[in-house]
């Protein structure tokens, strides 16, 4: 009895080392993905590139109310051990604390040919492709066309007193918007209109996803939210429309898609096809047709038929590089302090 104890015990073990043998082996015919991009627009693209290539994509995404921050959080704490090969960002932001932290690593893809390169990182940390934009929704029952805001001021008008709604700040997209509105109004002009906003009744969702969905419902009449989150609410027949704003001032913020290489990637050489992948035309050409909708950076790629160009936007002029220091000032301070005062 003793002897087929010892012997189940062997067979076991040898098992375990056979698995654990073969699973080393296919790690080198696959690449692991950190997106904070929404499943329904990532996976696609990912599947694409495992059809073509055969290398498997284990995709982890983030969730909608910690978007980007809960994984660039995780690649952190990873540092020392990665387990990502890549980050997709979806905004430069995320890539450029990666950046700082010393998590990610330089790598010049020749995919990039075309890109134009001040969304990009100058040291070659993250490159930036396919682009959002941040647009005023707004109710159209509760707001006619003659009437429809032009500016990000516009929130704070007394007309729409607890009427406007922007995603929880610390998070995502919004809170890219918040570092930019720091960086080209100055401090005490963002202070303002954070401050505007609160006086005037405006509301903290908890993403963007709930901006539209507030605004769609009536319970807001207007809000801050990205382009793709617009061409769903359009694609599904809501009563919405959107703006970009300030085209008579300081523009519209884009929010390009970022590939960032990870240092120490595991599969480094499937990291950078899966990155060269990711930064090709057909790429661009993919996230424009989608329900994303996103807007080509490169010039000549047609783009969503619902948005003009980029050369008929007029943008913000942000410097990317900076914005991950600014973010990090003030959600240490003002930003944390405002969003804890008014949730």
């Amino acid at each position: 009895m003793k002897a087929r104890y010892l012997l189940l015990l062997l067979l076991c073990a040898t098992t375990v080392v056979c698995l654990s043998s073969c699973w080393k082996g296919g790690d080198t015919r696959q690449v692991v993905v950190y997106t904070s991009v929404d499943d329904i627009f990532a996976r696609p693209v990912a599947n694409s590139f495992q059809e073509l290539t055969g290398i498997r994509v284990a995709l982890v995404t983030d969730t909608e109310e910690t978007k980007s921050t809960g994984l660039v959080n995780r690649l952190i704490a990873e540092k020392l051990r990665p387990v990502a090969d890549v980050f997709w960002s979806g905004d430069p932001v995320r890539a450029a604390i990666l950046k700082q932290k010393g998590v990610s690593a330089p790598y010049r893809s020749p995919a990039a040919k075309g890109l134009p390169m001040q969304f990009s990182d100058p040291d070659g940390y993250w490159t930036a492709f396919s682009t959002r934009v941040r647009v005023i929704i707004y109710n159209r029952d509760m707001i006619s066309l003659a009437e429809r805001p032009t500016s990000i001021f516009d929130l704070n008008d007394p007309r729409y007193s607890g009427k406007a709604c922007i995603a929880n700040p610390m998070f995502g997209t919004t809170s890219m918007h918040a570092a930019a509105l720091f960086q080209v109004l100055g401090e005490q002009g963002a202070m303002q209109f954070f401050n505007d906003f609160s006086r005037n009744g405006g509301r903290i969702l908890g993403s963007n996803g709930d901006v539209k969905d507030r605004v769609a419902a009536g319970q807001c009449a207007l809000g801050l939210t990205d382009t793709d989150d617009v061409n769903v609410a359009l694609s599904e027949g809501l009563h919405v429309g959107f703006v970009f704003p300030d085209q008579q001032g300081m523009g519209a913020l884009l929010i390009p898609n970022c590939a960032v290489l990870i240092k120490g990637a595991p599969h480094r050489t499937e990291a950078e096809k899966f990155i060269d992948f990711l930064l090709s035309s057909s790429t661009e050409k993919v996230l424009a047709k989608s329900m994303a909708a996103q807007i080509p950076l490169r010039p000549g790629i047609k783009g969503p038929a619902i948005f003009p160009p980029l050369n008929e936007i007029k943008t913000m002029k942000v410097d990317y590089s900076r914005l991950a220091v600014t973010l990090e000032q003030i959600m240490k301070g003002f930003l944390k302090e405002w969003v804890d005062s008014n949730s």
